[in-house]
């Protein structure tokens, strides 16, 4: 009988039960995509995620509980402190092949620093129902390559912010950015992700997103390193550095079960 190692990992946190959980599981052997994905709807989280070793490096996958995606920074960032954690990958530098290339993983002290593709937001059409979806008109729209960007002049209105997830599911992208500059000294910027296209309403923390939103706010403050909060109900901290077309996430994980799928 095959046995399948997993465990859930919450990422972009340092306490149990708060950032973006996520859900990793190492295979020994290829598996199928339409296997992964029902494991993924079993799983029932924001991402589920699968790594199996190559010749040169692991092969990284992403699932949500409906569909694959091409780019996920937090269930990678829950992968390599699995992995580390277990034993399974020795420590070091460990380089995921993902749907969007080459993605590499290292530690800087209790932090995991992930090297991801930045994809700029440029200045966007607003989709009609939008400014209605979110429940308040945003001062600018930006696209990236998968999501559309909500930049707001109130911190307090992004936390607040209550959107009619039946209609955001129907604009055709990922997902949608809110964001605007942090009131709390400790942070540059906050942002909340919300996702019902992709099967997720709101999203807790989203590293993918800041692939887009470190570059806007890296231009718009002066500034390549900042902190952002993710302003979810579990909320999530991330540490960015923009590096040239590259981003560089910071986060923290804690392992909250292990176990085995049979």
């Amino acid at each position: 009988m095959t046995r399948i190692r997993c465990w859930q990992v919450d990422a972009f946190t340092n306490r149990p039960f708060g950032g973006n959980p996520a859900a990793v599981c190492w295979l020994e052997h290829e598996a199928e995509a339409a296997w992964m994905q029902t494991v993924a709807a079993e799983m029932n989280l924001s991402e589920t995620a699968f790594v199996r070793k190559l010749d040169e490096g692991y092969e990284l996958r992403w699932f949500t509980p409906t569909l694959e995606v091409d780019l996920c920074g937090h269930a990678t960032l829950a992968s390599a402190h699995a992995l580390w954690q277990a034993g399974i990958i020795p420590a070091g530098q460990i380089r995921f092949h993902t749907r969007s290339g080459v993605l590499t993983c290292v530690r800087n002290g209790d932090w995991i620093e992930l090297d991801f593709p930045a994809t700029q937001a440029v200045a966007a059409e607003e989709p009609t129902i939008l400014s209605t979806a979110l429940g308040a008109q945003p001062m600018l729209v930006a696209q990236s390559k998968f999501d559309y960007v909500a930049i707001y002049d109130s911190p307090a209105l992004v936390r607040a912010m209550e959107p009619d997830f039946r209609a955001l599911g129907t604009i055709p992208v990922r997902g949608v950015m809110v964001t605007a500059v942090s009131d709390d000294p400790n942070y540059d910027f906050i942002a909340r992700f919300f996702a019902p296209a992709s099967g997720i309403d709101e999203d807790p923390v989203t590293g993918s997103a800041y692939c887009a939103l470190l570059p806007y706010w890296s231009e718009r403050l002066g500034k390549r390193e900042l902190r952002a909060y993710q302003a979810s109900k579990r909320g999530g901290e991330l540490r960015l550095r923009l590096n040239g077309d590259r981003v560089v996430l910071g986060g923290q994980a804690v392992t909250i079960w292990q176990g085995e799928m049979v």
